[in-house]
């Protein structure tokens, strides 16, 4: 079973679906054009730069968020997982790079993996499995740490410095890193049997299971995933912050992900969407604080006020579509 993209005609005849679809790539251009013309300093090389770096980590993290909403899942252990990955390398840090880098991300792969398990096999909800792990973790990093920052053994501090704020021809690292994994999973999720399978489960379930995809195992893998890119992320984001791992590192950044990836174009129901509306869903939310900050007199609440209503917006549209789905579905069935 292959998730099929809508003709432009079909998008152009059913406004919502349009709005669904392509609705955060429009606001985004439009955002971007009224700010070049309203700031001057808007399209500086930067502050375009600026912008990517800030947004690049909690893509890594919307990333891995994508597949798991596209199998129709939820995980809100991300923030939780990403703060664990960054105290475990830094406290691992006197062992070698190799260790401080492998073993957390490793770790954090098994917390995600332990995650699908307990979904797949116990068939829990998602948000109760992860909202647990989520809680769980954080406790444990605060009672290891005593709620204090953990820094890297001074041996090994410029790798991660350089890790998190270095450059290459001009662009940060971070950047660089987000732009690969990006480029990566979009190759995964259009171009293999897996992605193919992670469209079709989230699509419909028990279709799949009958076909004989093997549906838990793609839950554990996607789940998996997931936390891999929460660890990897949390010791980029230690390296950033000058190699300290800080206990309340990630704190809401799932809720952050969740909405970049529900923004792009992902449905909450599972089986559309994908990574590229992913990255438009970051980008213009923080494009959003950007103008924020340029406006000067706004203050930076307002940035969650407006990713709210957006939020708001996206799931109200994603909902009129599931009915009409619906009830063309049922029309079906009666002729």
């Amino acid at each position: 079973m292959k998730a099929v993209a809508q003709p432009t005609g079909k998008l152009l005849k059913n406004p919502g679906a349009f709005w669904q679809k392509q609705g955060a790539l429009v606001a985004l251009v439009l955002l971007i054009i009224f700010a070049s013309i309203r700031y001057e300093t808007f399209l500086a090389p930067v502050n375009i730069l600026n912008i990517l770096k800030q947004n690049s980590m909690i893509g890594m993290v919307a990333l891995g968020m994508t597949f798991v909403i596209l199998l129709k899942g939820i995980d809100l252990s991300v923030g939780s997982l990403l703060a664990f990955g960054g105290i475990m390398a830094a406290t691992l840090s006197p062992y070698g790079i190799a260790v401080a880098v492998v073993v957390p991300i490793v770790l954090t792969t098994l917390l995600g993996c332990l995650n699908g398990v307990i979904i797949a096999k116990l068939r829990m909800e998602p948000f109760i499995v992860t909202l647990a792990m989520m809680i769980g973790v954080r406790g444990f990093i605060y009672a290891f740490t005593k709620e204090k920052t953990v820094s890297v053994d001074g041996r090994y501090q410029q790798f991660f410095i350089d890790l998190g704020n270095g450059a290459f021809i001009g662009i940060p690292n971070p950047v660089w890193i987000f732009f690969i994994t990006l480029a990566v999973l979009s190759f995964v999720l259009h171009q293999t049997k897996f992605g193919r399978n992670v469209y079709a489960i989230g699509g419909n379930e028990d279709a799949t299971r009958l076909m004989g995809i093997r549906v838990d195992r793609m839950k554990i893998m996607v789940y998996a995933l997931s936390g891999a890119l929460a660890g990897f992320t949390g010791i980029i984001l230690m390296g950033r912050l000058g190699g300290a791992a800080q206990p309340v590192a990630g704190d809401a950044w799932e809720l952050d992900a969740i909405a970049a990836v529900v923004i792009g174009g992902t449905l909450l129901t599972g089986g559309r969407g994908g990574v590229f509306g992913t990255f438009v869903g970051v980008m213009l939310l923080g494009v959003v604080l950007n103008v924020i900050n340029l406006q000067g007199t706004l203050d930076s609440w307002w940035q969650p006020v407006i990713r709210g209503a957006f939020l708001i917006i996206i799931v109200i549209i994603q909902a009129q579509l599931q009915k009409q789905q619906n009830s063309g579905n049922k029309g079906r069935k009666q002729e």
